[in-house]
């Protein structure tokens, strides 16, 4: 197996190289864009011959680009420890998360879309942990309430592809969709556990 190009020679150049070209995407990105792979070297200053040593088509930078913190939970530390207060204050997070990133996630969702491709970032599933931490508590006063199918359930409702249609369809604005989406995950709350909608 051929030793990729950025892990050879002056690997710390190469680093420094790959992170001006997804900083220049991010930007680029943040600015409306999608950009192919010669816009980000001509916005990082660097050749389009070194930029496709990094990154041989726009798929590979643009899931570069797309965000990679990948925290345990999206709770501070003064987080509720009841329901609904404590979903309410996640998805309120959740929410602030996707809007933080939202240009890098809007062109992973356009990634997502062609069947044909590889499995993008934002299929890894990682948001479903933060929901099942925001419902933790269910464990002890629902032990019945299948916690993963819920998370699941709350996730595809509230999600970056939510949010991109109650903005741009619906005509939201991103402090109403926010409000819709927390909404949605109560009363999906609310279903699993029997409870009526406050």
């Amino acid at each position: 197996m051929a030793t990729p190009y950025e892990e050879t020679g002056r690997t710390g150049q190469k680093a420094r190289t790959r992170t001006a070209l997804v900083e220049a995407t991010r930007k680029l990105l943040a600015a409306g864009e999608t950009p192919q792979v010669e816009e980000a070297a001509e916005a990082a200053g660097i050749s389009r011959t070194t930029a496709y040593r990094y990154f041989a088509n726009q798929r590979a930078l643009l899931l570069a680009a797309h965000p990679q913190i990948s925290p345990e939970t999206l709770l501070g530390a003064g987080a509720p420890d009841t329901l609904p207060q404590r979903l309410d204050v996640f998805i309120t997070a959740f929410c602030d998360y996707n809007f933080t990133w939202e240009p890098q996630l809007r062109a992973a969702l356009r990634l997502s879309l062609d069947p044909a491709a590889d499995r993008p970032a934002m299929r890894q599933g990682r948001a479903i942990a933060w929901v099942e931490d925001a419902l933790r508590p269910l464990r002890d006063t629902h032990p019945h309430v299948d916690v993963h199918d819920l998370a699941v359930a709350i996730r595809s409702a509230t999600g970056i592809e939510t949010l991109v249609w109650l903005i741009d369809v619906a005509g939201q604005d991103r402090e109403q969709a926010t409000a819709t989406v927390r909404s949605t995950a109560r009363a999906l709350l609310a279903a699993a556990t029997a409870q009526p909608v406050r």
